[in-house]
C-alpha cells in the first residue's frame, strides 16, 4: 500500500472508530436515563425496582469500561464482508440490531486471534489498530494468501512486542488486543469440569484464566451470573495486581480471595513451618479433627448431683455414656447432636425422679398424673442452671476456633487426638493460612447451635411483629375521614399497603452487590472457581474449594516446577481425580511473553538443577540487556540495595528487591508469585537456595519476575546454577 493510500485508509478508520465512540456515548446516555427512571420507581414494585436498578447499573459499568481501546481491529473475509472487533458489542437498533462492533468473545471474533497464512479461517485480512485515547494512531495489516504470508505479519508481532515491552504499571492489564492463538484456544474451551492450565513463568497463564472467566460469563451469563465466580490467588499483593483485569472487561460478579480469607471475618497471611503445613494440609488431619471433637464429649469422673423436685438424681458415667453413644450414632454434627445427648440424659433423670417421687401416692392407673409429673420435672430440669452447666461440661457447644485453639495449645489434647507435637503452639489462635481449611471443615463437623438459632428466630419474629404493630399505627394516623371526602378520592393508605408490607419497607434492604454478599457468606456456592498458583494448594485446601463449587467447574492455573509448599501438589491427577474423576483436562502454554531470553537462560539453568524433567518456556523476545551479579560484603549490602532502589526510582516502570526473610528493604519470593516488574534485584541467592527444594523453587520464582533488567547481589559464593550471570565489580546502578 502506498503512503498516500495508507493515509487515506487511516483517515477512514479514524472516522469509523469515531462513529463507534459516538454510538457508545449515545448508549451511555440511554442507560443513564433508564437508570434514573428506574430509581424513581414509578409503576414498579420495590422488587421490580431493585432488579431494574441492578441490571442497569451493570449495563452502565459495561459501557464505562470501553473507553480505552473500544475498537482494536478489523477482519475482512474472502467474500468481501468486514467486521470490527472490540471490547464490547455494539448494535444498530435501526437496522435489525446488526452488529457494528463485535465483542472479542463472540464466536465471529475468534478468527481475529487464530487466523494464520496456513489456516486463514476464510479471512483475507486482519487489521490491527494502535490507538491513543479515542484516536487511531496507526494500523498494520496481516494479509492472508499472499506469497510472503508464510508468517504472521509484522504488525501482529509489533503489537505483541509493544505490549510486553511496555513499562509495567500498578496492575496486570488485559490482553484482548494481543491474545495469541494458543491462548485463545484455551480461553474458549467449553469444558464443564476442571481445566488445568500449566505454564512456566511469563506464559500468561493467569491472564488467560481471567479472560476465560470473561468468556464464560459472556457465553453462559444466565447460568453463571446468579452465583458468580471465585478467584483464588496466592497472596493479597497478587490479587491487587490482577484485580483490574476483569472489571476492565466489564465483569464485576467476581470474588477475589486467598486461602487465608476462606473463613469470613478472618484475613490470615502467616504461614506455618514446612512440617506443620504438611500435616495440616494432608487429608489425614480429618481424623485428628474428628478425634479432637470426640475428646470434648466427656464422661463425668464422679456422678453429678441434680436437685429435681424433692429428690436428688445423678448424672453418672453410665448414663452419660449411653447418651454419648446415641448422640454419636445419630450422625448429626456435634452441636446438633447435643439435642440427642440432652434428651437421653433428661429421660434418665426424670424417670428416676418420677419413680421416687410418685412412689406411695400414684398408682399405675393414674396415667394423667404420671404424665403431668413427668412434664413438670422436664420443665424444671430445662430451667436448672446446674443441669445446664453439666451439659456444657459433658457435651459443650463448640466453635471451630475454640476446638482448634484448645487443640494446638494443649500437648495432652494433641496426644489424645493422635496429632504430632509439631502442631503445638502456646497461642492457639495465632492463625496461619494452613488453619483456614481446618476451620472451614470444622464448620461442617460441628454444625450449628440449633437452640441458639431458634432463640434468635423467636427474637426476630417478636421484632417483626412489633414493627408490624407500629406500621399499623402509622396507617391509622394516615386514614382520612371518609365522610369529608368525595367518593372519587376515597382511596386511603390501607387500600394501598398492608401493615406487614410497610414494616418490610422500614427494614433494611441488602444493597450489597453479589461479590460483597458472596464474600461474607461461608455457605455461598459459586458457579465457577479460578485457582491460581494451584500447585501450592494442599489436599485440605482443595477439599474446602470443592465445597464452594458443587458443579465442580474450575479453571486451575499453575506450574508444578514452582511449587514451594510442603503440602502442595506433586501431580494434578493426585489432587483432582478424587473430586472430578475423568472430568478434568490439561493444557499447556509454552511461550514466555514476560521474561526476556537473557534472563530466562539463567533461570533455565537453575530449573535444570532442581527439576531436570521440566522444559522451560521459550521467550518470545530478547531485551539486549544482560543480567548481572555482584559480590559484596555484608556491610556493603545495604548501600548496594539503596543504590538500586534510587536508580530505578528515576526510571519509568516498576522495580522490586527480592531476598530471604529478614533482609531490610527486600520482600520474600513467596510474596512476588504471579507478579512482574521491569527491574528485579535478587539479594542473597545462596541463602534462598539453602532452603532445600523449596528454596530452589523460590529462587526460580525470584529470577523470573523481571521483564527488562535483573541484578543479583551475593555475599557468599555465587550458586553454580547462576554461573551464567555477568559478574561485575562496578556498582549495579551504573549498568543500563
Amino acid at each position: 500500500m502506498s503512503t498516500q493510500g495508507y493515509e487515506e485508509e487511516l483517515r477512514s478508520e479514524q472516522g469509523h472508530v469515531a462513529g463507534l465512540y459516538a454510538r457508545l456515548d449515545a448508549e451511555r446516555v440511554r442507560a443513564k436515563g433508564a437508570y434514573d427512571e428506574a430509581s424513581r420507581g414509578k409503576g414498579r414494585t420495590p422488587m421490580e425496582r431493585d432488579v431494574a436498578i441492578r441490571a442497569l447499573a451493570k449495563e452502565m459499568r459495561r459501557l464505562d469500561v470501553a473507553d480505552n481501546g473500544l475498537c482494536f481491529g478489523r477482519l475482512d473475509s474472502r467474500s468481501g464482508d468486514h467486521s470490527y472487533i472490540g471490547r464490547i458489542g455494539l448494535f444498530d437498533e435501526e437496522n435489525s440490531y446488526e452488529p457494528v462492533l463485535l465483542d472479542w468473545r463472540a464466536p465471529a471474533s475468534r478468527a481475529f486471534y487464530v487466523a494464520t497464512a496456513a489456516t486463514p479461517e476464510n479471512m483475507r485480512r486482519r487489521r490491527q489498530f494502535h490507538t491513543r485515547g479515542r484516536r487511531v494512531v496507526d494500523f498494520t495489516d496481516d494479509v492472508f494468501g499472499r506469497p510472503d504470508a508464510g508468517q504472521r505479519g509484522d504488525r501482529g508481532d509489533a503489537a505483541l512486542l509493544a505490549a510486553v515491552n511496555a513499562p509495567r504499571g500498578d496492575g496486570m492489564r488485559d490482553i484482548v488486543a494481543t491474545i495469541q492463538a494458543e491462548q485463545d484456544e484455551i480461553i474458549r474451551i467449553d469444558h464443564p469440569g476442571v481445566l488445568v492450565i500449566e505454564g512456566g513463568p511469563g506464559t500468561g497463564k493467569t491472564v488467560v484464566a481471567l479472560h476465560r472467566v470473561a468468556y464464560l460469563l459472556y457465553t453462559h451469563r444466565e447460568r453463571m451470573e446468579r452465583h458468580g465466580v471465585l478467584v483464588v490467588g496466592p497472596n493479597p499483593a497478587f490479587l491487587h495486581h490482577i484485580g483490574r483485569v476483569l472489571p476492565s472487561l466489564g465483569e464485576s460478579d467476581v470474588v477475589f480471595m486467598t486461602i487465608g480469607d476462606l473463613v469470613p471475618g478472618l484475613h490470615v497471611t502467616a504461614e506455618d513451618p514446612p512440617e506443620a503445613a504438611r500435616l495440616k494440609g494432608s487429608l489425614k488431619i480429618l481424623d485428628v479433627l474428628a478425634a479432637a471433637i470426640a475428646d470434648r464429649q466427656a464422661l463425668p469422673a464422679h456422678p453429678v448431683p441434680i436437685e429435681l423436685g424433692d429428690v436428688t438424681v445423678r448424672i453418672d458415667a453410665e448414663t452419660a455414656e449411653w447418651a454419648r453413644d446415641e448422640a454419636r450414632a445419630s450422625g448429626l454434627p456435634h452441636n446438633e447432636a447435643r439435642a440427642v445427648f440432652t434428651e437421653i440424659v433428661t429421660y434418665v433423670l426424670t424417670e428416676r425422679a418420677i419413680g421416687r417421687i410418685g412412689r406411695g401416692w400414684l398408682t399405675r392407673s393414674d396415667r394423667e398424673a404420671w404424665e403431668q409429673l413427668r412434664a413438670d420435672l422436664r420443665a424444671q430440669l430445662a430451667e436448672d442452671e446446674k443441669f445446664a452447666a453439666a451439659l456444657d461440661e459433658l457435651w459443650p457447644i463448640l466453635t471451630p476456633q475454640a476446638v482448634l485453639a484448645s487443640l494446638y495449645a494443649s500437648p495432652e489434647r494433641l496426644r489424645a487426638a493422635g496429632a504430632g507435637q509439631a502442631l503445638f503452639r502456646a497461642d492457639g489462635e495465632a492463625w496461619t493460612v494452613s488453619d483456614m481449611p481446618l476451620l472451614d471443615e470444622l464448620v461442617d463437623l460441628l454444625g450449628s447451635d440449633k437452640s441458639a438459632e431458634k432463640a434468635a428466630d423467636r427474637a426476630a419474629e417478636r421484632e417483626r411483629k412489633a414493627e408490624a404493630e407500629y406500621a399499623a399505627g402509622v396507617l391509622d394516623l394516615m386514614k382520612l375521614d371518609r365522610e369529608e371526602m368525595d367518593e372519587d378520592i376515597q382511596l386511603v393508605a390501607e387500600n394501598l399497603v398492608y401493615a406487614e408490607d410497610l414494616a418490610d419497607r422500614f427494614g433494611e434492604r441488602d444493597t450489597r452487590d453479589l461479590a460483597e454478599r458472596a464474600a461474607a457468606d461461608r455457605d455461598w456456592t459459586y458457579r465457577h472457581v479460578v485457582v491460581d498458583e494451584a500447585q501450592e494448594l494442599s489436599e485440605m485446601d482443595w477439599r474446602a474449594l470443592m465445597r464452594r463449587c458443587p458443579g465442580r467447574s474450575f479453571t486451575v492455573v499453575g506450574d508444578l516446577a514452582q511449587r514451594r509448599s510442603a503440602a502442595g501438589a506433586t501431580s494434578w491427577e493426585e489432587m483432582l481425580e478424587p473430586y472430578v474423576p475423568g472430568r478434568w483436562v490439561y493444557r499447556t502454554l509454552s511461550v514466555n511473553y514476560r521474561t526476556p531470553a537473557e534472563i530466562m537462560a539463567v533461570a533455565a539453568a537453575l530449573l535444570a538443577e532442581f527439576a531436570p524433567g521440566v522444559r522451560p518456556p521459550e521467550s518470545v523476545r530478547a531485551s539486549g540487556v544482560q543480567p548481572w551479579s555482584r559480590r559484596v560484603t555484608e556491610d556493603e549490602m545495604p548501600a548496594a540495595i539503596e543504590e538500586f532502589v534510587r536508580d530505578e526510582a528515576g526510571r519509568e516502570g516498576t522495580s522490586v528487591v527480592i531476598g530471604p526473610p529478614g533482609v531490610p528493604g527486600a520482600v520474600p519470593p513467596s510474596e512476588t508469585k504471579g507478579l512482574e516488574f521491569d527491574a528485579v534485584l535478587v539479594v542473597h541467592p545462596e541463602r534462598i537456595l539453602a532452603d532445600g527444594p523449596r528454596g530452589a523453587a523460590e529462587l526460580y520464582v525470584a529470577l523470573t519476575r523481571a521483564t527488562q533488567r535483573l541484578g543479583v547481589l551475593h555475599h557468599g559464593p555465587l550458586p553454580q546454577p547462576l554461573a551464567g550471570l555477568t559478574e561485575t565489580p562496578v556498582p549495579a546502578v551504573v549498568q543500563r
